[in-house]
């Protein structure tokens, strides 16, 4: 695994930590509760999903990127919903931003040199 793999999956990770605490951080209808649960229900199995991916299981990029990619799209709403706070708003476009370079981090080819025989 690349350095940048690494770096990927750290982002990932911390994303997922953010949605693991969306429950604490909400006050209820930003996000609303339901959603702010179900954030924290994706949160959890990527952070499964990216400790098992640290270990070099390449079997987890499709479901660890398939469930960020998600999260992501969940806060897209907060740009368009009247009413949202701008820190809410702002902690959306960190989080999906942050989302795309995990994502495309973990996808990029490891550049591991191979040697002549």
């Amino acid at each position: 695994m690349s350095g940048i793999n690494k770096a990927g999956f750290v982002v990932l990770g911390l994303v997922s930590v953010s949605d693991l605490l969306t429950p604490l951080l909400t006050d209820g209808e930003h996000p609303p509760m339901t959603i702010a649960i179900g954030s924290a229900v994706v949160g959890l199995i990527s952070l499964i999903l990216v400790a098992l991916g640290w270990q070099g299981k390449r079997w987890v990029l499709a479901p660890l990127i398939a469930l960020r990619l998600a999260s992501a799209l969940l806060a897209v709403p907060a740009f368009f919903v009247s009413d949202v706070p701008a820190a809410a708003v702002a902690a959306a476009g960190v989080g999906v931003a942050a989302t795309i370079f995990g994502v495309v981090a973990v996808l990029l080819p490891s550049r591991t040199p191979v040697h002549a025989s």
